[in-house]
């Protein structure tokens, strides 16, 4: 069973998960989330399921003591959200009423595992394609429902909270409005949300998506903000497979307040493709892994300028062009 031992140097939660080494790696054939499966019968456009290879679990043990050593049961709630019922589908290629349909499913499902007492955080993601490391093929997101607020969130939330009572504005939205001032690293906007490579960026391509409202969570999404933020979802992923003629991978992040967050802390997405050129990958080596400091091998501005690029040039009825 799961278990977390706690990193005493480095202060952070490590989920122990052996039972995940035997997920499979299944294509077309053999899929559990195509309709008629075991778990997919019925009509549906979205469906949230229990995670057959979870790393929390509501009822997980407490696990053997170690002395010297901190470990505690896994608590936590892991579900997968079937996003489509085609197996080839993707975000570029669902409608738009899909990924509104997907993006609801992701806030009700945020509201409804906040309430258990022992959950703190909701983290929702999708991995998406070979170089993540994806090994169900059928288009699907997750939601872990964890004990503990993971490290970078909650370096985040600090920072936000100390920024808040510093100036007496949230540090995001003052982001925000930096990114729409100088429009260099800004790739797309619409009414709601502003889509920019941060100034900081770690990968070649990463994306950072906001509210221009101040939101906590999904769930304080309004109907209208669920509608442009499918929208510029979609309008990323495009620009993403027009760069070089592929669907790139990626990991999609919402970071959402914790359970009992701070109102300083600002909903947005974040984009990790780990693509940097047509026939490269971002690999994280010595500095990174070892020392936890980004190496950027390009610069936002030129890479936000290439993608925003190929966003205007692949404009359609379901998108808006960036304002000038």
């Amino acid at each position: 069973m799961s278990h977390l031992r706690w990193n005493p140097i480095l202060e952070d939660w490590i989920i122990v998960s052996p039972a995940r080494h035997t997920r499979p790696i299944l294509g077309k054939e053999g899929c559990p989330f195509c309709p008629g499966s075991e778990e997919t019968g019925g009509d549906w456009e979205v469906l949230s399921l229990p995670n057959r290879y979870p790393a929390f679990s509501p009822d997980s043990p407490e696990p053997t003591l170690e002395p010297g050593y901190t470990s505690k049961a896994a608590r936590g709630i892991c579900e997968v959200v079937v996003t489509s019922r085609h197996h080839d589908d993707r975000l570029d290629t669902m409608s738009l009423k899909q990924v509104e349909r997907i993006l609801s499913t992701f806030a009700e499902r945020t509201q409804v595992l906040s309430k258990p007492s022992f959950i703190k955080y909701v983290y929702v993601f999708e991995n998406f394609g070979p170089a993540i490391g994806v090994t169900l093929t059928h288009p699907h997101a997750q939601i872990y429902a964890m004990p503990f607020v993971p490290p970078i969130v909650r370096r985040e939330a600090s920072s936000a909270k100390r920024y808040m009572k510093l100036h007496g504005h949230c540090l995001f939205c003052t982001i925000v409005d930096r990114e729409l001032e100088s429009r260099r690293r800004l790739v797309c906007e619409n009414e709601h949300f502003a889509a920019f490579v941060p100034f900081y960026a770690r990968w070649a391509f990463e994306v950072h998506v906001y509210p221009k409202r101040h939101v906590l969570r999904l769930s304080g999404l309004r109907h209208p903000e669920i509608h442009s933020l499918a929208r510029i979802l979609k309008r990323i992923v495009v620009g993403f497979n027009s760069m070089y003629g592929f669907p790139f991978s990626y990991v999609m992040a919402f970071h959402q307040a914790p359970v009992a967050g701070d109102p300083s802390y600002h909903l947005h997405i974040e984009f990790y493709p780990p693509h940097r050129d047509k026939d490269k990958l971002k690999h994280l080596a010595g500095i990174e892994q070892g020392g936890g400091t980004f190496l950027a091998d390009t610069l936002p501005d030129d890479k936000a300028s290439e993608l925003r690029s190929k966003i205007r040039g692949r404009g359609h009825s379901n998108t808006q062009a960036i304002r000038r």
